[in-house]
């Protein structure tokens, strides 16, 4: 029997016999989610102190690392980037508003980018089945990455924490359909 069958099987079996934690999984990401929506301002800081601390942490291992590998012809760059992920961590972790306004100003500007390169994209496989929909996909990342830069600086204060929301019910969303996929399965 081939491994990912076994591997697969094995899964399914585990997923089955604990379905009733994967429910329980789901719902505590579904409420994480609606109350990082119903709370965006306190999600968005949240989210962004987590950023600055794995910021800080990252540019601590960086700087250490370069130091580790003095003799490689990349050193200087190395440790300058980490002083540089170091104070930006510190920075923003030091001004969480400040830092979720910055971060909304990139998240839209991501949205806008991947919106130009989806409807770009959809003109490229235009006769293909379904490049209607890659264009609808990219004329809405575009117009929220749009409607985002609209309201900035003060769509600052809501943005991360919406999207992490969004994320965390999409997430508990999926764990309870497998939940309750396997437990028709049992019965």
């Amino acid at each position: 029997m081939p491994a990912d069958l076994t591997a697969s099987k094995s899964f399914s079996a585990s997923v089955r016999e604990k379905w009733g934690w994967f429910l329980f999984l789901g719902i505590v990401f579904v409420i994480g989610g609606i109350c990082a929506i119903a709370m965006p301002l306190i999600s968005s800081v949240t989210v962004t102190i987590f950023l600055a601390v794995v910021l800080v942490i990252a540019g601590a291992v960086q700087i250490f690392q370069s130091f580790s590998v003095q003799g490689w012809g990349g050193f200087l760059w190395q440790l300058v980037v980490g002083i540089v992920i170091l104070i930006g961590g510190v920075a923003i972790y030091m001004s969480p508003v400040v830092g979720s306004v910055a971060l909304t100003l990139i998240i839209a500007s991501v949205f806008m980018a991947k919106g130009i390169f989806q409807i770009a994209l959809s003109m490229r496989v235009r006769p293909m089945d379904g490049w209607g929909w890659i264009l609808a996909a990219g004329i809405i990342a575009f117009l929220a990455g749009l409607f985002i830069l609209l309201q900035y600086p003060f769509s600052g204060l809501w943005v991360p924490g919406t999207l992490a929301g969004i994320s965390l019910l999409f997430t508990g969303w999926s764990y309870i359909a497998l939940a309750l996929a396997a437990r028709r399965i049992l019965a």
